[in-house]
C-alpha cells in the first residue's frame, strides 16, 4: 500500500486521471497493447512528476460503455494499472467504467491499488447502454470477502453522462444515501466530462455529509480556488490534456501549472 495520508489530514487534493485507450474487445481497438500500456505509463508518470496525489485509470477509451467490462476488458485494464502501479508511488486507483464494482475491486487488490471510483453506488440511472441499479450492498460484501477493507470507496453522486430514474430524490439524498451505505468519499459531477460541476452542488453535498467532497468534472485552472474552497478535492482530466481535448495526453506543463494554482 502507498502513503494515503493526503486523504487524512484535511487538506486539499488532486486525482489525475490516466484515460486507457480502447481496449481488446471494444469498437476502437487497434490492437497494439503494448502502445495502450506505454501511453498509460506516460501520462502517469508525468502527473506524479507534475504533483498530483494520486491517480486514477480508468478504460475511458471504450465507448460505446456498457454497465459491465467484458473479460478481454477486465484482464487489458488489469495489465495497464499493474504496469503503471510499477512505475509511479503515488497512490493508484481504478475505475472501471461505466458500473463494474466487481472489475474494479478486484483489479484493485490483485495489483495493490488503494482506491476504486464507483459511478452508481446509491442511485438508479439510466445511461446510453440502459438501466443502471445502485451496488453499494455488494461492492461492500465483495470488499469485505476480498478481504480488501484497505481499499477506499469513493461513490459519484447522481452520475455524469447518466438520468436519474428517481427524479424527486435529491443530490443531497444521493450523498447522504452514499455515506450511509459506506463511501470514503463522494464525487460530485456536472452532466458530462469537461462539464464545470456546479458550485451549489458542492455545497449542497458538504453541507450534510462529513466525508470528503471530490469535484469529478470540468476542474481547471480558471475555477481551481473557488471550487476548492468548498470541496476537498479534486479529479482532474480534460483540462490538462494537449488541446484539452481526453484523448490527448497529459500535458506536463498544464498539470503543473494547474497544481501550483492549487497548492498555492
Amino acid at each position: 500500500m502507498r502513503d494515503i495520508s493526503f486523504y487524512k489530514k484535511g487538506g486539499k487534493f488532486i486525482f489525475g486521471m490516466v484515460h486507457c485507450k480502447a481496449l481488446p474487445g471494444t469498437a476502437f481497438f487497434e490492437d497494439d497493447m503494448e502502445k495502450i500500456k506505454d501511453l498509460a505509463v506516460s501520462d502517469a508518470i508525468n502527473l506524479e512528476k507534475a504533483g498530483v496525489d494520486a491517480i486514477i485509470v480508468e478504460n475511458m477509451g471504450d465507448d460505446p460503455f456498457s454497465e459491465k467490462l467484458d473479460i478481454p476488458q477486465i484482464a487489458a485494464l488489469a495489465a495497464i494499472s499493474q504496469k503503471v502501479s510499477e512505475n509511479v508511488k503515488i497512490p493508484l486507483g481504478i475505475d472501471a467504467a461505466m458500473n463494474d464494482y466487481e472489475a474494479a475491486i478486484s483489479i484493485a487488490k490483485a495489483v495493490g491499488a488503494d482506491f476504486v471510483r464507483i459511478p452508481v453506488f446509491v442511485d438508479t440511472v439510466e445511461f446510453t447502454g440502459g438501466i443502471i441499479e445502485p451496488c453499494a450492498r455488494k461492492a461492500m460484501i465483495l470488499r469485505k470477502n476480498l478481504s480488501a477493507e484497505n481499499i477506499k470507496i469513493l461513490s459519484d453522486i447522481q452520475v455524469k453522462h447518466s438520468h436519474m430514474l428517481l427524479s424527486h430524490i435529491s443530490i443531497e439524498d444521493s450523498a447522504m444515501a452514499a455515506q450511509t451505505c459506506g463511501a470514503d468519499g463522494i464525487i460530485v459531477t456536472g452532466t458530462y466530462i469537461g462539464k464545470e460541476t456546479p458550485i451549489e452542488i458542492i455545497q449542497k453535498v458538504k453541507k450534510v455529509t462529513d466525508i470528503p467532497i471530490i469535484v469529478g468534472s470540468g476542474f481547471k485552472k480558471e475555477n481551481a480556488k473557488s471550487q476548492l474552497e468548498i470541496a476537498d478535492g479534486a479529479i482532474v482530466g480534460s483540462s490538462i490534456k494537449e488541446g484539452g481535448i481526453f484523448k490527448n495526453p497529459v500535458s506536463y506543463e498544464l498539470t503543473k501549472e494547474l497544481i501550483d494554482i492549487c497548492k498555492s
